[in-house]
């Protein structure tokens, strides 16, 4: 069964850092593209970063860009998103989704481009 489970998040002051990681079981990590996602209340979900299967390829949001990075271990069949710099308007549920993908490319503007998603962590950032 392909399961995707993400952790990392919690409460952190604006400034702060934390790191989210989403972890696959039921399948192997490489040749999934993967994606970071995020949902706040009474807003739609939002795409945040993604990394192709083989790591090559990253896409971040323009709000995200110098202060988030994804990476992936594939060995270890997660993908982690480093976010510093957080703000008030960070705070969301985040979610990680994965889609089997051979070729160099990762989508972070259609939910539905992803065939698989975990259950989401919360990232609430104080200010």
């Amino acid at each position: 069964q392909v399961q995707l489970v993400e952790s990392g998040g919690g409460l952190v002051q604006a400034g702060g850092s934390l790191r989210l990681s989403c972890t696959g079981s039921g399948f192997a990590f490489v040749g999934y593209a993967v994606g970071w996602f995020r949902q706040a209340p009474g807003k739609e979900r939002e795409g945040v970063s993604c990394i192709s299967w083989s790591g090559g390829s990253t896409y971040y949001a323009d709000s995200m860009k110098g202060r988030f990075t994804i990476s992936r271990d594939n060995a270890k069949n997660t993908v982690y998103l480093q976010m510093n710099s957080l703000k008030p308007e960070d705070t969301a549920m985040y979610y990680c989704a994965a889609r089997l993908y051979s070729i160099d490319y990762c989508n972070t503007r259609n939910t539905v481009w992803y065939n698989y998603w975990g259950q989401g962590t919360q990232v609430t950032v104080s200010s």
